[in-house]
């Protein structure tokens, strides 16, 4: 979960899971497990069609001045909508429970009510998602809790609920599969600032509690997950991998190493200008649920000597008064947007040692930012002083105006530069690498074939 405002504090993303008992508001919810009524004769997804589609999902925000990019989904029969933080460092899907909680979240006309659906410890799925000590209930007909630990040290505490997500696939059909995920009445945030009007947050990470890889499960999806985040506003998310170009993707592998809920790869050194910085071996973490990049306090103070020493002689002076970013500069004259000071600015490039030739340019463009005081900010923040240790993380401002595809199924990212703001359609030639037709899912209701 992204950073919900503009100072280092605020929440990044999940790192972590901690399992861990709780009792859910009593008189709340029953444990056993029903399907909504219904007119629609529920069915099971056959297998003979697996894997044929995707679907794609519009996506709003920015980087500054709002801090994170989200998406509006349907859940529940009849279906609502919730507006969700989508972050591939975390795997569970959450959204705010309609009980007595602890740090609600704003939205309170989008609170999610449960009705005779939580998971159970009995439940396969339970299990399958792994939270140390959720398998150890005395009672197999007791609730399935969840507690996700952010790295700021934030948290969502809930309970695992099931039910249908009314989905428009791109190859036509329009499915209501039937989800598990989490109903959070504790959330804990990070900072001085208060949490984002979103509902919850939607988890792409690659283990098994993720919405893609139940898809996956059912035979709907590939284990295919990508975003296209526009540096201006908007994109667009897909689940699938109908949108992945045949050609002129750069492909590194993750770490097989890693905890399996985020994208994590390296060793990568750090160069400046195309000449090595001296700073090498650095594990990389693709994280869209933070709106900045984090570097370790090496690569951090490598990074802000070079910058400092590039930039003197240069007209660009401190502007301390700027408090959106740790580190800002201020111009002759307010600056309108990036482009009118990254002629003074050199690129980053991470070079990953153990991948032949793969690299992330990281442009002016992806690693600063223009307030609204007109100064330009260091959208490089110092990971290790907010608890990151020798992590660093690749965030929004650096994913923008590229696709980025998270491949579970052959574990590896891809990235390739992209307009974002053009979302997929039916007249997009397949020579671009897009394949046949795309239908966005838009927020006006659609019936919908449901499916345990």
């Amino acid at each position: 979960m992204g950073e919900k405002g503009q100072t280092i504090m605020m929440a990044l993303t999940a790192f972590f899971f901690l399992g861990m008992f709780a009792t859910f508001p009593a008189g709340c919810f029953s444990d056993s497990n029903q399907h909504p009524q219904s007119k629609k004769k529920s069915v099971h997804l056959a297998s003979p069609n697996r894997f044929g589609s995707s679907v794609i999902f519009p996506v709003q925000g920015n980087v500054y001045p709002l801090g994170y990019y989200f998406v509006t989904l349907k859940i529940g029969h009849p279906p609502k909508l919730y507006d969700l933080d989508i972050d591939s460092g975390s795997d569970l899907t959450w959204v705010q429970c309609d009980a007595p909680c602890t740090g609600c979240t704003k939205p309170r006309n989008r609170l999610y009510k449960p009705n005779n659906n939580v998971v159970t410890y009995a439940d396969p799925v339970c299990a399958a998602m792994r939270y140390p000590g959720n398998q150890k209930a005395k009672d197999p007909n007791e609730q399935c809790d969840y507690v996700v630990t952010y790295a700021d040290h934030g948290s969502s505490l809930g309970v695992l609920v099931k039910d249908y997500f009314p989905l428009r696939f791109t190859n036509g059909s329009i499915i209501g599969p039937r989800l598990a995920f989490g109903c959070g009445y504790d959330q804990k945030y990070s900072g001085p600032h208060s949490p984002p009007s979103t509902a919850g947050v939607l988890g792409l990470g690659n283990g098994k509690a993720s919405i893609v890889s139940q898809l996956h499960t059912m035979g709907l999806t590939r284990d295919v997950v990508g975003h296209c985040l526009s540096g201006r506003r908007g994109g667009f998310l897909f689940f699938g991998d109908d949108l992945v170009p045949s050609s002129g993707i750069i492909w590194l592998p993750t770490s097989r190493n890693s905890p399996e809920y985020h994208y994590t790869s390296g060793p990568a050194e750090l160069l400046f200008g195309g000449k090595s910085t001296g700073v090498n071996g650095l594990l990389v973490v693709f994280d869209s649920g933070s709106s900045y990049t984090y570097f370790n306090s090496q690569a951090y103070r490598a990074t802000v000597n070079l910058l400092t020493k590039e930039l003197n002689g240069k007209p660009l002076k401190d502007a301390p008064e700027d408090q959106s970013l740790p580190i800002c500069w201020k111009g002759t004259k307010p600056f309108k947007s990036v482009g009118d000071v990254k002629n003074y600015f050199k690129p980053l490039i991470l070079s990953f040692t153990h991948a032949k030739n793969v690299q992330l340019q990281l442009a002016p463009e992806a690693y600063l930012i223009v307030t609204k005081q007109g100064n330009v900010c260091l959208g490089i923040l110092n990971g290790t002083e907010v608890g990151l240790k020798n992590l660093n993380i690749i965030g929004d401002i650096s994913l923008q105006d590229k696709m980025v595809i998270y491949d579970n199924e052959k574990q590896q990212i891809g990235w390739t530069p992209a307009n974002c703001e053009r979302l997929p359609s039916a007249d997009r030639d397949s020579s671009e690498g897009f394949s046949h037709h795309y239908a966005l899912i838009l927020p006006e209701d659609f019936p919908a074939t449901y499916a345990s």
